[in-house]
């Protein structure tokens, strides 16, 4: 959500600056010291990976995803038996539609949302809905809980090869 957010402001950043520049008649003015352009060579005065324009040159090798890898994957095998609507990765953000667990008779959604790299509990937000409204927390934290213990298995497993 932070990533979005910042694109939200830098675009809102970009819009006021282009109309501000349309101007008004007013004499132009000389720019201060700080806004040299960090891509004219021999310019150290600024950090280019600092600038607003930095947001637009992202390199596809530089691409970082905030995602535990094994907590998505324990997601998806866990909640396995719910239909998947969206899945974005780069968010970290599963929502399912309804579905019965294997021998159960009440029918479940989720919302799953990964938000930090770390294989950690706090990584980890779940908010399960039956039909009737949203599940009890011991229901919810059994299922948090065979996430967790899913993604650990998972990662044990990786570290074996």
């Amino acid at each position: 959500m932070g990533r979005i957010m910042a694109r939200n402001i830098a675009a809102i950043a970009i819009l006021c600056g282009g109309v501000s520049a349309c101007g008004l008649g007013s004499p132009p003015t000389e720019e201060p010291a700080y806004y040299k352009n960090p891509n004219i060579p021999g310019n150290t005065d600024t950090n280019p990976a600092n600038t607003v324009w930095s947001l637009f040159n992202k390199k596809s090798s530089e691409s970082v995803v905030l995602v535990n890898k094994y907590l998505w994957s324990a997601s998806l095998e866990v909640l396995g038996f719910l239909p998947v609507q969206t899945v974005d990765p780069f968010t970290g953000v599963i929502v399912t539609g309804y579905g019965t667990p294997p021998g159960g008779g009440k029918a479940y959604r989720a919302t799953v949302l990964i938000d930090d790299p770390a294989l950690d509990a706090r990584s980890l937000n779940l908010a399960l809905q039956s039909r009737g409204g949203p599940v009890s927390a011991a229901t919810s934290r059994a299922v948090e809980d065979a996430i967790l213990s899913r993604a650990r298995e998972l990662r044990i497993a990786d570290n074996k090869l």
